[in-house]
C-alpha cells in the first residue's frame, strides 16, 4: 500500500526526475545503454547520472564512456543534446571487488549526491560457474544494499532480475519467493569448496532450475528484500530481452544473446535445427519496454513510498502470446526477402520437440556439410572454421533449449496499478504494457537490426546477397541431381526391377517425344 492518497495528483515521470542525481551500474550493457538514452533524452532535466565502471581493453574509464557516447543508440540523443555526455560522470569500480572497488572521494560525491539507484550489473551467462554467479549476481547485491544504506538522499532502489528467476514455477506472481538455501550459508561453503568440487555438486544446489543464472538471481531477491528492508526498493523482471520495438531505434540491438545470435545464423543458413515447442510461447520483451518500466516504478516507489518492495513483470507471454513456430516461419519469410551477405547455405531452419529428430538433423544438415566445409578450406589452404562454429551454436542452443522447452504465466497486478496512476503523457512517453505488440512488424525490424547493427550490413548490398542465394539455390539442385542419379545407376547396376523401371521410364519419354512431334507437325501442315 502507498502512504500518498492515489486520488492526489503525482508530478510527472519528467518533473519527478528533474534535477535528479542517479547511480547505475551495468550502464555499458544493453539495458544500460538505452536507460541512460531514455532518461537523458525524455527527462532532460536530469542533473547527472553516476556509472559504476573498470578499466577494460587497455581503455581506462574515461576513454570508455567516450567509446560508449559514440554508440548508435544515441544519435537520436546527440541531435537533440550535443553536450549529452557532460551529465555521464563515470565512477570506477567493479561489482565483484570489496566495497565495489570505490574510492574514498568517490563514495563521498556519491553519498552526498545521489537519489535514484538502477542496479542493472550482473553476469547473464547462463552456463557460469557457480561461484562467478553468485559472487557477481549475489554478493554484489549485498555490496550495493551496503552502499545504498550510505546514501543521504536516496530516494529509491530498482534492482533488474529477471522473469525466470522463479521458472520452476509454471505460474509465477509479483512476489519473492523463498529460496531452496539460504544465501549466506551458500555464500559460506562456497569458501572453502575448490572450483572442481562446486561443479560436481551445482546440478544437485539449483535443483529444478535450469542454470546458474536464474538460481543466483532468485538468491539475489530474497537477500536483498532481507537485507534491504529498510530501503526504498523495487524489482524488475523482464523476461528474454530483444530488439528496440519504437525507441531508440527499431530494431536496434549490440548482442548475440538470447534469439539475436540464433537469428543471424539462421540467415546466414548455418542454423538448420532448434529444439523447441512449436506452441510454446516466445517470451520475448522489447528492450525498450522493461527500460521504460524501470523509469516509471523508479517514480512510482519514490513518490508514494510503498510499505513493502513491489515486484514488476516485464513480460508478453500472458498478455501478447507470441509461439516459436510462428517466430520461425516470420524469421525465414523474412531472411528469404531480405537475405544476409555472404550466407554458407539457404536459410532454412526447423524447429522440433523430438530429440531424435534434433539429433539426426544435427548430424545430417550440421555436422557433415561442417566437415565438408572445413575439407575444402584445407584443400585450399585456408584455416577450418566451420566444425568450431557449430561447436559454439551448439553450446548456445543447449543453454537455450530449456526456454523454448517451456512457457510460464506471469500475474501483472502491479503492471496495471503502475498505468493507472500515470497521466496521459507519461503512459505515451513511457510506454511498458506489451499489448500493443504487432509481433510479425517487430520480428521482421529485429532481424533488419541484427543486419544493420551487428553486422553492419548495408541495404544497398542487397541485390548481391539475392544472387548469392540463387547461386546456392543452383549448387543446391546440382548436387541433388548428381546424388539422385549416382544412387540410381548404383540401384540399376544391383537391382532387376530398377532396371526394368528405368527402361520403362525411358521408353515413355521416348513415345512422349516422339507424340509431341507427330503432333507439331500435324499442326503445321
Amino acid at each position: 500500500m502507498s502512504t500518498m492518497d492515489s486520488s492526489s495528483r503525482l508530478p510527472s515521470i519528467g518533473e519527478y526526475y528533474a534535477g535528479k542525481n542517479i547511480f547505475l551500474t551495468g550502464a555499458s550493457g544493453f539495458i544500460g545503454k538505452v536507460l541512460i538514452e531514455k532518461l537523458l533524452r525524455s527527462c532532460p532535466n536530469v542533473n547527472k547520472i553516476f556509472m559504476l565502471m573498470r578499466p577494460k581493453k587497455s581503455q581506462d574509464i574515461d576513454q570508455r564512456v567516450e567509446e560508449i557516447c559514440k554508440c548508435p543508440v544515441y544519435d537520436k540523443l546527440r541531435k537533440e543534446q550535443p553536450n549529452f555526455h557532460e551529465k555521464l560522470v563515470p565512477i570506477f569500480g567493479d561489482i565483484t571487488l570489496p566495497e565495489l572497488g570505490i574510492k574514498p572521494e568517490d563514495l563521498k560525491l556519491l553519498c552526498d549526491n545521489v537519489n535514484v539507484v538502477f542496479h542493472s550489473a550482473a553476469t547473464i551467462r547462463f552456463d557460469e560457474h557457480l561461484r562467478v554467479a553468485v559472487d557477481m549476481n549475489v554478493i554484489a547485491v549485498r555490496k550495493m544494499t551496503v552502499l545504498c544504506k550510505q546514501f543521504k538522499h536516496l530516494e529509491v532502489f530498482i534492482h533488474i532480475s529477471t522473469a525466470y528467476a522463479n521458472c520452476d514455477r509454471p505460474f509465477i506472481e509479483e512476489m519473492v519467493y523463498n529460496p531452496p538455501v539460504d544465501p549466506q550459508k551458500l555464500i559460506d561453503v562456497l569458501e572453502w569448496m575448490d572450483d572442481d568440487m562446486i561443479t560436481s555438486i551445482t546440478p544437485k544446489l539449483i535443483g529444478n532450475k535450469p542454470n546458474t543464472y536464474t538460481y543466483t538471481k532468485h538468491l539475489a531477491e530474497h537477500l536483498l528484500v532481507k537485507e534491504g528492508s529498510d530501503l526504498p526498493l523495487a524489482i524488475v523482471r523482464p523476461s528474454i530481452v530483444g530488439a528496440a520495438w519504437k525507441e531508440p531505434v527499431p530494431g536496434w540491438i549490440d548482442n548475440y544473446n538470447g534469439p539475436s545470435g540464433l537469428y543471424v545464423a539462421a540467415g546466414k543458413g548455418i542454423l538448420r535445427s532448434m529444439k523447441g515447442d512449436y506452441r510454446g510461447v516466445a517470451d520475448i520483451i522489447p528492450v525498450d519496454i522493461p527500460v521504460n518500466m524501470i523509469i516509471a516504478a523508479a517514480w512510482y516507489t519514490a513518490v508514494t513510498k510503498p510499505s513493502s518492495c513491489l515486484i514488476y513483470h516485464s513480460t508478453t507471454g500472458s498478455v501478447n502470446p507470441f509461439t516459436w513456430g510462428e517466430l520461425e516461419g516470420v524469421v525465414m519469410n523474412f531472411w528469404k526477402k531480405v537475405p544476409l551477405d555472404s550466407c554458407f547455405r539457404r536459410p532454412k531452419a526447423a524447429l522440433t520437440s523430438s530429440g531424435f529428430l534434433h539429433d539426426f538433423y544435427t548430424f545430417i544438415e550440421h555436422m557433415l556439410p561442417a566437415y565438408v566445409a572445413d575439407l575444402g578450406y584445407c584443400l585450399l589452404g585456408k584455416r577450418p572454421r566451420m566444425v568450431k562454429i557449430y561447436n559454439r551454436l551448439h553450446k548456445a542452443i543447449g543453454t537455450l533449449t530449456y526456454f523454448t522447452m517451456h512457457s510460464w504465466e506471469w500475474s501483472y497486478s502491479n503492471l496495471d496499478m503502475l498505468t493507472s496512476h500515470m497521466s496521459p503523457e507519461d503512459k505515451k512517453c513511457f510506454y511498458f504494457d506489451p499489448r500493443g505488440l504487432h509481433w510479425p512488424t517487430y520480428i521482421e525490424n529485429y532481424c533488419l537490426g541484427t543486419k544493420k547493427f551487428l553486422l553492419n550490413e548495408d541495404l544497398s548490398g542487397l541485390p548481391a546477397a539475392k544472387a548469392h542465394l540463387r547461386k546456392l539455390r543452383n549448387i543446391r539442385y546440382c548436387f541433388n541431381t548428381i546424388v539422385l542419379i549416382a544412387v540410381w545407376r548404383v540401384l540399376i547396376a544391383r537391382s532387376e526391377l530398377a532396371r526394368n523401371l528405368w527402361y520403362l521410364i525411358i521408353g515413355l519419354m521416348n513415345r512422349f517425344v516422339k507424340f509431341f512431334r507427330l503432333t507439331s507437325t500435324i499442326h503445321k501442315q
